[in-house]
């Protein structure tokens, strides 16, 4: 149910907020915590915002959190308040996650002389901002992505092609029906669908007009990677990391949940039309020029994904250019070395997370935004969808395969991510 904060000011709005009541004080806690929460950011930034609020206030926070759901405990002195609050899904905003940390650092220098009613009029405009981008543009930034997605992997320009418009009527898809607040899985099922059978329709039509190989059906995979969870994935990671485990093992089973759906309905669909996820028909590139390439479809696929978490243009460049330069030294160590992806994987997110830390100092921007988007390209979608479709086939030992292959890689992403902000966050480096 919606909360309306406005019946928790009563007679004092007008007053200094360190003066009010504990009911007060501690509601201000709580709604900073639940806008984090809603944003998508993990458990521990949710908990050190609630902290920081809670001691300009003058209060002691405790507070257990989870994918949806926040309870949390105010202490002064010998009182408390106790409340349990709830998000109707799960979602992610860099955009309003890049406000809040904005208000947070604010009301820290200046949270004291604020009265309730400034509190909450700040709060209320971060709550009701919009999104950045329309369905249509939205579409639009996943077609890019998965476009240069599908080059990162090894297709051409066929597979890139088809895979652009797959994604992109896809993912306008699924941005129309959450602007219609339809069910999580009603939209991964819809979406995926639209987008699988996209791609289908653009390579008939090249396979009629320009008789094209029907090896390139191999990009199919590339239509449906829009829906790669990558923010609970990561942010499970880094919660258990630091030892938020109700959090970190329900943002797991989320990313799991709907890598599982989307990745079943692209087998089915797969199935109906008789399309098989072989291998891409070899590009005639030298090592420079993939090189070169490289580093612009990687950014592209960063920019893409980071303008469907809400993040501002600027925000999504400066994630491309970590992503650049992070996925294609993965990439590079994997083709010019016997280094196996996951542990690539590994030194590419440790990458991401360096220069995230680097670059958030300077603009500002919180380290996940950067972060995240940076990554998620390097999350093994083609992997988990081969593991799957060969497990549906009863070719277990071959599924096996990639779904081990796909798991290293995944465990090897947060770890690379945690290693750099223990080594440059004292906040990671110690318990306290």
């Amino acid at each position: 149910m919606a909360i309306h904060w406005d019946e928790f000011l009563g007679d004092s709005r007008d007053e200094l907020a360190l003066n009010a009541s504990l009911k007060e004080r501690a509601v201000i806690v709580g709604r900073v915590g639940l806008l984090m929460l809603a944003c998508g950011t993990g458990a521990w930034r949710v908990r050190h915002s609630m902290n920081s609020i809670a001691r300009v206030l003058g209060l002691t926070c405790a507070a257990d959190v989870g994918l949806v759901s926040i309870e949390y405990t105010c202490v002064e002195f010998d009182q408390s308040y106790t409340q349990t609050m709830s998000l109707p899904t799960s979602g992610v905003n860099t955009s309003k996650l890049t406000d809040l940390e904005w208000f947070v650092n604010e009301f820290e220098r200046y949270g004291q002389k604020m009265t309730l009613a400034d509190i909450h009029y700040l709060l209320d405009k971060i709550e009701k901002k919009s999104g950045l981008y329309p369905p249509a543009l939205l579409g639009l930034a996943s077609a890019v992505a998965c476009g240069a997605f599908v080059f990162l992997l090894g297709g051409g320009l066929i597979e890139m092609f088809c895979a652009f418009i797959g994604a992109g009527v896809g993912n306008f898809i699924r941005a129309s029906m959450n602007k219609k607040h339809i069910t999580l899985f009603a939209g991964i099922i819809v979406s995926v669908t639209v987008a699988c059978l996209m791609y289908m329709l653009s390579f008939r039509l090249l396979e009629a007009m320009f008789a094209v190989s029907g090896r390139h059906e191999a990009g199919y995979i590339g239509a449906m990677l829009f829906v790669i969870p990558g923010f609970p994935f990561i942010t499970s990671g880094l919660d258990i990391a630091k030892l938020d485990m109700r959090s970190g093992i329900e943002r797991m089973v989320h990313a799991v949940t709907i890598i599982v759906v989307a990745t079943l309905v692209g087998w089915i669909i797969a199935m109906t039309i008789n399309f098989k996820p072989g291998d891409f028909v070899a590009l005639k590139l030298s090592a420079s020029q993939l090189l070169l390439l490289r580093l612009p479809a990687s950014f592209c696929g960063v920019f893409g994904f980071s303008m469907m978490f809400n993040s501002s243009p600027r925000l999504a460049a400066t994630a491309g250019v970590i992503g650049a330069l992070a996925n294609t030294l993965r990439l590079e160590l994997v083709g010019l070395t016997t280094m196996p992806p996951a542990a690539a994987a590994f030194i590419g997110a440790l990458l991401a997370g360096l220069l995230a830390s680097l670059l958030g100092h300077w603009n500002g921007y919180p380290r996940i935004a950067l972060t995240v988007p940076s990554i998620v390209i390097m999350v093994p979608g083609l992997y988990m969808y081969r593991a799957a479709y060969n497990i549906g086939l009863n070719s277990i030992s071959v599924g096996a395969y990639w779904l081990t292959q796909a798991t290293l890689i995944v465990l090897a992403l947060p770890l690379g991510l945690i290693v750099a902000r223990i080594l440059t966050d004292p906040r990671w480096r110690y318990n306290n």
